[in-house]
């Protein structure tokens, strides 16, 4: 009886070590299929923005263009050259909206993900939110002054506190 306890006991064993080297390379596996998806995602957001960068017109030393362009737009223009935050598109008004909710603890990556729609334990999904955090940094709409804390600029502060420079009523 126990020779045959002790030979289950192995085959059990035996099988543990397959699934865990199964599940380190399913793991592997996976890292390397975020980090292509996380590639695409990023060139693919590139892509569209230099494409709507070549159908905007050129900005002339006298004055912005405020037209409004044909079709959904993805890219972020620069703070300057932009009215307000309803410039911006859908999602990245929502994150605009989620930094003014965040104040000053600031917005971080992983609730951008989930103020996206997306799902905040994908690594990929989080980087796209950082890395459209970072596009909002870039040109001028928020700031990072502790890595990885996205917050309102004081002039977007300002804006939405109406105007006041002080805040106050």
């Amino acid at each position: 009886m126990r020779a045959v306890l002790e030979a289950r006991r192995k085959a059990a064993a035996v099988r543990v070590e397959e699934l865990e080297a199964e599940l380190v390379r399913l793991r592997a596996d996976l890292a390397d299929a975020e980090e292509v998806l996380r590639r695409r995602v990023i060139g693919l957001e590139q892509y569209l923005e230099a494409l709507a960068e070549e159908e905007s017109p050129a900005v002339v030393a006298v004055g912005v263009s405020r037209r409004k362009s044909v079709g959904p737009r993805r890219a972020v223009p620069h703070r300057e050259n932009a009215v307000g935050v309803e410039d911006l598109s859908v999602d990245y008004q929502a994150l605009m909206a989620a930094a003014l909710d965040a104040g000053a603890e600031g917005l971080g990556a992983r609730r951008a993900a989930v103020v996206l729609g997306w799902d905040s334990a994908s690594v990929s999904r989080v980087e796209g939110a950082r890395a459209r955090l970072k596009r909002l940094v870039e040109r001028g709409w928020l700031v990072e002054e502790k890595p990885g804390r996205f917050m309102l600029t004081t002039l977007e502060q300002n804006a939405a506190d109406g105007g006041r420079p002080d805040g106050g009523s």
